[in-house]
């Protein structure tokens, strides 16, 4: 517990400090705790030590600690922080507060169809291929603007901003270029909420405007892939 707890507030520290460099206010950012194949019990320890939203990447697995449990009760909110198949939406739309991976119309159409079978105004953000890679998941920077556009006239999707996962480096510097990218490309569109930022590189995120970053193993440490 006590490594945890250490842990957690290491993070919160550089969040403050980024946000500190970037002149922004630390309570504009938003630490959700990637929580994929970490135990329930160390969640329930993270709870304690402080972290209020969980990310998780598959749709079972958030059923399975979260909503079977009822531990999501005892959190501020749960996020969808990996894909969404079409075939899981009606298991994803009000169990998770906040769904990051929105990459397509027919997705988006999907959720609104099931948030509107529940009576709900189901929250999400749109991923962005930044770098255009073949072997990830998102819209291309050109499909963006019609997706924002379509999402928005949607009334049972509340549109809070972008996502991307910027390709792999060794130095955090080489993720700026695509942050910036995302935040320049929102800004064009009105939108000023970024989903961007993992624990190898989470700080140069906030200094590009991220206000979401999502971050594991600088918490919970290396798990299997």
């Amino acid at each position: 517990m006590a490594e945890l707890a250490a842990a957690i507030e290491k993070v919160k520290t550089a969040i403050q400090q980024a946000a500190e460099r970037s002149g922004r206010p630390a309570t504009s950012i938003h630490l959700v705790a990637a929580s994929k194949r970490v135990p329930l019990e160390v969640l329930r320890k993270a709870a304690v030590a402080g972290i209020s939203i969980f990310g998780e990447n598959r749709v079972q697995e958030g059923i399975a600690k979260f909503e079977a449990t009822g531990f999501k009760k005892d959190i501020a909110a749960l996020h969808l922080i990996g894909p969404l198949q079409t075939n899981k939406v009606n298991k994803a739309v009000g169990l998770f507060d906040l769904i990051h991976s929105v990459d397509s119309h027919r997705l988006a159409e999907r959720i609104e169809k099931e948030a509107a079978r529940r009576g709900i105004v189901q929250a999400v953000l749109i991923e962005v291929n930044i770098a255009n890679e073949r072997n990830k998941h998102g819209a291309s920077v050109g499909e963006t603007p019609g997706l924002v556009e379509a999402i928005r006239s949607l009334p049972h999707l509340s549109l809070l901003g972008l996502m991307a996962i910027p390709p792999q480096s060794a130095d955090p510097e080489g993720a700026r270029p695509y942050f910036a990218a995302l935040r320049e490309l929102g800004h064009r569109m009105g939108i000023d909420r970024f989903s961007m930022g993992m624990s190898g590189d989470f700080e140069v995120a906030i200094e590009e405007g991220a206000t979401w970053v999502r971050v594991g193993t600088a918490l919970f440490g290396r798990r299997a892939a």
